[in-house]
């Protein structure tokens, strides 16, 4: 489908969800009546994040094995690997101290005009098993069919990373029948991807619909400051990754921003990142990225390149504390951002992941968990607006690890070079020629 015929499709469906929504929330006669009516308009929405569920386990692993198995060598994989982590880890430092930066200028907590929840309610979010020990040891799948299943894209990646290298090891006469397979279920996984997306305004219209005739728009002027104060910084942080790619990417980045308008807005209504995964792989193709780059490093980062839930989580913590009237030194803030910095990681595959990283993080600063019931009631508004900033930060990391290995051409072209063959040199000066 035309990018800009499904931008326009799709923001139809989101004014057209706004409308509906409202007006069904005027007409119910309770709080209740406005949530059964909400679930009709769920009813379309969930079946289509579940069409675009079905279609991400065999995605991710069809590109990845295809991508490593044409890279040449595990040398080619690590250094990719190595850059794509160098960008993140960078990004998520900037994304953590922003939202940081924000809270304590603008103290969206102070003053904030409603009853607190009671220090010692319970939020109802599993917390427990979102540690450092358990992330380390869920990244790895104990079995390939429940990762598949669960739509576990980390322990996915895993596997398909050792299946990618095992393929690029053994001689083609061995492997030429499943890397031709490979090949061409990228072709076929793409091709079904274009067929769901054809629903993806109706998605984006029930999904608005039903975040709007539960909740109405006047929650949003009663969380206004809060509201406002975190959309802002997700515009500056917004501006800081365009800048960020510009001084990688020079102007092209802008091209890549409007390509993938119709994405960011798909990710802001569904507030969902795995609907937004197939489209932004097209995108990237179009812009130039070899999908061997982007096959690896895209779903890496929907682990490790969460830029606006990092901002959301120290902003949040802030809100909170402020709320409560607890202060928050500069060297405890410091320790809370090392500790965000850490914990986050393991947030992919964790249901309502950046709530759950906010309620572990909580306690070990003498927070209330209770906190959260605050934010809980506007979430859905605000997990549309990080969602839609993970893939603009996803989109620009992976164009410019494609810059770095050379692996970037012009929009409409395809580098296919092996990038184990040559020199990396050569081959950023090949694609600067192109």
């Amino acid at each position: 489908m035309n990018a800009n015929k499904l931008t326009l499709r799709i923001m139809i469906g989101m004014m057209l969800g706004i409308l509906a929504g409202y007006a069904a929330h005027e007409w119910a006669n309770s709080p209740a009546h406005a949530k059964e009516i909400a679930s009709y308009f769920s009813i379309l929405s969930d079946i289509f994040l579940r069409m675009i569920k079905m279609i991400i386990a065999p995605l991710v692993f069809s590109t990845v094995v295809s991508g490593i198995a044409n890279m040449g060598d595990s040398k080619s994989v690590g250094r990719v690997g190595a850059k794509a982590l160098l960008w993140f880890v960078s990004a998520s430092i900037v994304s953590l101290l922003l939202g940081c930066l924000l809270a304590n200028v603008l103290q969206p907590g102070v003053g904030l005009g409603m009853a607190l929840p009671d220090a010692h309610a319970s939020t109802n979010l599993a917390t427990k098993s979102l540690t450092v020990g358990n992330f380390l040891v869920n990244v790895f799948p104990k079995s390939i069919f429940e990762a598949f299943a669960t739509n576990q894209i980390l322990q996915i990646l895993i596997f398909s990373i050792f299946f990618g290298l095992a393929l690029a090891s053994l001689p083609d006469a061995q492997t030429k029948t499943l890397k031709s397979m490979t090949d061409e279920a990228v072709h076929v996984m793409i091709k079904v991807t274009d067929f769901v997306m054809q629903f993806a305004p109706v998605g984006v219209f029930a999904a608005m619909s039903a975040a709007i005739a539960t909740q109405g728009l006047g929650v949003l002027g009663t969380y206004g400051k809060l509201i406002g104060a975190f959309y802002a910084g997700l515009v500056i942080l917004t501006f800081l990754l365009i800048f960020a790619g510009w001084l990688f990417l020079g102007r092209r980045v802008f091209t890549l921003m409007q390509m993938m308008r119709s994405v960011m807005l798909l990710a802001f209504s569904t507030a969902s990142s795995e609907a937004a995964y197939p489209k932004t792989m097209e995108q990237l193709a179009k812009f130039g990225a070899n999908n061997r780059i982007t096959s690896f490093v895209l779903p890496l980062g929907y682990s490790f390149n969460l830029d606006g839930s990092m901002l959301y989580q120290s902003f949040a913590i802030l809100f909170i504390a402020q709320a409560f009237g607890i202060d928050m030194p500069i060297s405890q803030q410091l320790v809370m951002l090392a500790v965000l910095m850490v914990s986050s990681k393991g947030m992919a595959g964790v249901a309502r992941a950046s709530l759950v990283v906010v309620a572990a993080v909580l306690p070990m600063f003498n927070l209330p968990e209770s906190g959260l019931l605050l934010i809980m009631a506007i979430d859905q508004f605000l997990d549309m607006g990080r969602t839609a900033i993970n893939v603009v930060g996803n989109s620009i990391a992976t164009a410019v690890v494609a810059r770095w290995e050379g692996q970037l051409a012009e929009s409409g072209e395809v580098i296919d070079a092996d990038i184990s063959d040559a020199p990396e040199g050569e081959l950023i000066a090949s694609a600067a020629r192109a």
